[in-house]
């Protein structure tokens, strides 16, 4: 069967079998070729898909992992710059400070030591300022503006006023919580003053008086007290 037979010289068969044989040794190595590219991208799939599920899946474990910083930077950053606004604020507000004490929201009141001096005795008349309003105030309390004078029992003659003769205009000035009180006291000679301490002070004799505080338009009630001989 291997020997070639026909009309034709044996080289011819010879040839034609060896391009048979090469055309079909060719054939076989396509078809082997295009099994094994078929078998390759068939399990290439998987392997991108397998590859790709890993990547999401660590993609997936790994973004929280770096959103979650951002996220809480985020927030941090936003508290950050909106706190100087609110330190603003909180800055401005008491730049203010209280606001300033209106006569209505206080009250005087003036005391004497004692009910009874003699004549030359030097008496010690006592103030008391008092915040009756429900909040915090201020206001310059110099012995220049918080007056004490003494008068005549009727309060028609003036005998002597605190700052006659001691003008002190020094600014002294009180923060007042509702219902604190601020104190102060001023001692009389016992003699005459008037107003730029002009003219001559004499003891002022015997009898009765009667002493008032004076602060702004605020009055206090009379005090009486007495002078007796020496």
């Amino acid at each position: 069967m291997l020997e070639p037979n026909g009309p034709l010289p044996p080289e011819i068969y010879w040839r034609r079998r060896a391009l048979a044989i090469g055309a079909l040794i060719v054939a076989l190595a396509l078809v082997i070729w295009l099994v094994l590219t078929v078998a390759r991208g068939g399990d290439s799939k998987p392997d991108d898909s397998k590859p790709a599920a890993a990547g999401s899946s660590s993609s997936t474990t790994s973004k929280p992992a770096d959103v979650s910083p951002t996220k809480a930077a985020g927030p941090a950053e936003s508290s950050t710059a909106a706190t100087p606004s609110v330190a603003t604020t909180a800055s401005n507000e008491p730049a203010t400070g209280p606001g300033q004490c209106a006569d209505q929201s206080l009250a005087i009141k003036i005391s004497v030591d004692q009910p009874t001096y003699k004549v030359g005795e030097q008496p010690n008349f006592r103030f008391v300022i008092t915040n009756i309003s429900s909040s915090v105030c201020q206001r310059d309390m110099n012995l220049a503006q918080i007056q004490a004078s003494v008068l005549s029992l009727d309060g028609q003659r003036r005998f002597w006023t605190s700052s006659d003769c001691s003008p002190v205009d020094e600014s002294n000035q009180r923060n007042l919580k509702p219902g604190e009180q601020a104190l102060f006291t001023v001692r009389w000679s016992g003699t005459t003053s008037q107003q730029g301490c002009v003219g001559e002070r004499v003891p002022v004799p015997a009898g009765a008086y009667q002493v008032i505080a004076q602060f702004g338009s605020l009055h206090s009630s009379p005090e009486p007290f007495n002078l007796t001989p020496a």
